[in-house]
């Protein structure tokens, strides 16, 4: 372990420990990630070249699965290569100004993917409860307006990281426990008080996914009542199978993205190879 010394001082470069205590298991662990990378990338590539080349795919619905599929590519892209890099070669140095790059990135990207799920359920929304109006309302214009919108949201929300880091004088260890830059297990190393990175760090996550879940299971309400009162049971069939898709990509996305949160902040008790296998469990699901 390098250890800086005691003057504090912004670290040149951190160290990606990886899992801690599964240091000898690095390269067998990689095997089966390579494994999900790879098939993120080629399935979701597949899915944006057929939305592309399919005129009858044009559709709201499917231009905001092609916004899915490509930050489901960015996503792990910012994650993964570095950390199959350290696994494989043991290259586990980042320069600082790299680490802060891809810890905006992935957190950012975080935020945009809950954004177009919330996206994808006010579509869902409108195709089952107001077809009549489907098309007028969810315009191209409506559609860049909401994806504008969900990029902004994340630039404002994420861009305060960085600069809540670069702040923070660093006279410790420059190993980073985990596989990559997260926002509080850099903040970690800091001699000095790390109150606001938490407070900050916490209240987006939390606003985030809470925002989202309550607009998403609204939308669903709304959905299943509007479900409920169809007299036709082929009818009701079809509309359950346009909405559940959508419902299994939500719970594939959350439900670690909790975990993740919640493990970092409160989940003192719970071994740090959890922690970390939990997180970089969602870049492979993602």
């Amino acid at each position: 372990m390098l250890v800086l010394n005691c003057t504090p001082h912004k670290p040149s470069f951190f160290i990606l420990k990886g899992i801690p205590g599964l240091e000898a298991a690095h390269l067998w662990i990689s095997v089966p990630w390579t494994a999900f990378y790879m098939m993120t990338i080629i399935a979701n590539s597949v899915v944006l070249y057929i939305i592309k080349t399919e005129a009858s795919l044009h559709q709201p619905m499917y231009i905001f699965l092609s916004m899915l599929s490509g930050t489901d590519i960015a996503l792990p892209t910012c994650v993964i290569p570095k950390t199959l890099s350290a696994f494989w070669f043991g290259s586990k140095e980042i320069y600082f100004e790299a680490c802060l790059i891809q810890m905006y990135f992935a957190h950012s990207l975080m935020v945009v993917e809950s954004g177009i799920l919330t996206s994808m359920a006010f579509d869902r929304y409108m195709a089952v409860c107001n077809p009549l109006r489907y098309t007028s309302i969810l315009t191209n214009a409506l559609l860049g307006k909401l994806a504008f919108l969900v990029v902004l949201r994340s630039i404002l929300y994420v861009v305060p990281f960085p600069f809540l880091l670069k702040r923070l004088p660093f006279c410790n260890s420059n190993v980073i426990a985990h596989t990559y830059c997260e926002h509080m297990s850099v903040a970690k190393l800091a001699c000095a008080d790390i109150t606001v990175n938490a407070v900050y760090g916490m209240t987006i996550a939390f606003s985030v996914v809470f925002l989202d879940l309550m607009c998403i299971s609204l939308s669903y309400a709304l959905i299943l009542r509007a479900v409920v009162g169809l007299s036709s049971k082929e009818a009701r069939a079809k509309a359950f199978s346009t909405c559940t898709a959508h419902i299994c990509v939500i719970a594939v996305f959350y439900t670690p993205f909790l975990f993740t949160v919640i493990l970092q902040r409160v989940g003192h008790k719970v071994s740090p190879s959890a922690h970390i296998i939990v997180a970089n469990l969602y870049f492979h699901l993602s």
